[in-house]
């Protein structure tokens, strides 16, 4: 099985190619330039240093949201042309639920934060619980769009240890700081961000459990209206 994933949902964007229990590439960009300017060039490189040929890949992961309006738009794009020009199938996998799955066995709350400005962040509640000497990954709460003050009050009610990661943490570290309850931490620089890699190996799981789409059907999930979007139904309602 060989999974090529990509992930341009935040300010970093990521290619990897799993095949296997084996990531042979993982190509990681967090700087300034656009996803719309890095993300096939990523691509392309990769491809050439593992001699990729694109034909043997039997999946495409994307990164498929919430995040970045613009990020989310360029990596469905990319992910379905693919998808559509090699007859590969997309396997749709949370933006949120990807950046947690990098802390593999960690039995604390995991709890990812994706600035999604107007005082809210993407985010969700994750573990691991050991089962038959294996880590199994556990959804506490679902990926959503809320307050960074109703989140926290998600994670005190928990009572457990949490890891906050994703770039809305130094957005909203001092509420943070000033509102968390319960013993908290912050993940390091390596696995705080978005990570295709990551994104690749819970892929792999996806598509041994027959979760993955037609190209043709594969959209993004925003989970919220963009800011050009909301404007647009302001007007509206203004003219009425």
């Amino acid at each position: 099985m060989k999974i090529l994933a990509l992930d341009s949902s935040g300010l970093v964007a990521g290619v990897a190619v799993i095949q296997d229990e084996i990531m042979l590439a993982s190509y990681t960009i967090n700087y300034k330039k656009t996803h719309s300017q890095t993300l096939l060039p990523m691509l392309e490189e990769l491809s050439k240093m593992i001699e990729l040929d694109m034909e043997t890949i039997d999946a495409i992961a994307v990164a498929a949201g919430p995040g970045s309006f613009t990020g989310l738009r360029i990596g469905s794009a990319t992910a379905k042309g693919l998808g559509l020009a090699l007859h590969k199938p997309i396997v749709e996998i949370g933006t949120v639920e990807a950046i947690a799955y990098q802390l593999y066995g960690v039995e604390k709350i995991i709890c990812p934060m994706l600035d999604a400005r107007r005082n809210q962040v993407y985010t969700g509640l994750y573990t691991f619980e050991s089962m038959d000497g294996k880590s199994a990954f556990r959804t506490l709460m679902e990926q959503c769009a809320v307050s960074v003050e109703e989140l926290i009050d998600k994670v005190n009610e928990t009572g457990k240890q949490v890891i906050f990661l994703g770039d809305g943490v130094p957005v909203y570290e001092a509420v943070i700081k000033e509102q968390t309850k319960v013993p908290y931490e912050f993940a390091p620089a390596y696995c705080n961000r978005q990570n295709a890699g990551a994104l690749g190996v819970l892929a792999c799981d996806y598509f041994k459990k027959k979760k993955f789409v037609a190209a043709s059907e594969h959209k993004p999930e925003y989970l919220r209206m963009s800011q050009a979007e909301r404007e647009r139904l302001e007007k509206e309602e203004k003219k009425q």
